[in-house]
């Protein structure tokens, strides 16, 4: 409650003050290095949801996000590990909206049967800075499926527990926040998830600039 009081009385000196604690870098780090540790363990090895080309770049987005997080927090308040902290979270949001935005266009292409609108997906990734991530790490980084296409596709004579069957049921028309409703795809679950995390970036650092011009 004395979080919400500070904030109430001192909403710039507040928001400003998080980039100094531990906090909330640790759970950028839990978010982003939690949502990999899912898409990896549980949809492709647990239910065989193949990640695509796309799915791979965003893979290593967020865990260039959950980096950053783990570099500030050494010591949120040495100024050089904050700023390398910003720096990794802003770069990984920005490129994981740019990545989520091309698989959604690519999945509405291949539901809406438009051939032309299927580009950008390739066996052979490329990811920044000529990293060989499907190379050194093929099991997390290397593009095994379609993009647009995320149903479980459960290898020929595999025998499954009644839970595992319950989750390839349960995804059998794809990845959507609501499978029953087909709400929120993949694409656009990963781009909210981007952009909740690049407005508190940049609420921090405003305020945090706000309440420097200040003093």
């Amino acid at each position: 409650m004395k979080f919400f009081k500070d904030l109430k009385s001192d909403p710039i000196g507040k928001i400003a003050s998080l980039q100094d604690e531990r906090a909330i870098w640790i759970i950028m780090v839990v978010a982003m290095g939690g949502l990999v540790v899912v898409a990896h363990s549980l949809f492709q090895n647990y239910i065989y949801m193949a990640p695509c080309e796309q799915c791979v770049y965003i893979r290593f987005s967020m865990l260039v996000m959950a980096l950053g997080g783990v570099i500030a927090a050494i010591n949120p308040k040495n100024i050089i590990l904050k700023i390398i902290g910003y720096i990794f979270g802003f770069y990984g949001a920005i490129i994981g909206m740019m990545y989520s935005l091309k698989l959604n266009s690519i999945h509405n292409a291949v539901h809406s049967e438009d051939p032309f609108g299927v580009q950008g997906c390739s066996f052979e990734p490329s990811f920044p800075f000529g990293l060989r991530l499907d190379i050194w790490v093929p099991d997390l980084f290397k593009p095994t499926g379609d993009c647009g296409y995320d149903n479980p596709m459960v290898p020929y004579g595999v025998s499954l527990s009644w839970l595992r069957q319950w989750f390839v049921d349960f995804y059998s028309e794809g990845w959507y926040l609501i499978p029953s409703l087909k709400f929120i795809n993949m694409a656009q679950a990963c781009f909210i998830a981007y952009a909740v995390a690049f407005v508190l970036l940049c609420a921090m650092l405003v305020c945090q600039i706000v309440k420097s011009k200040k003093a």
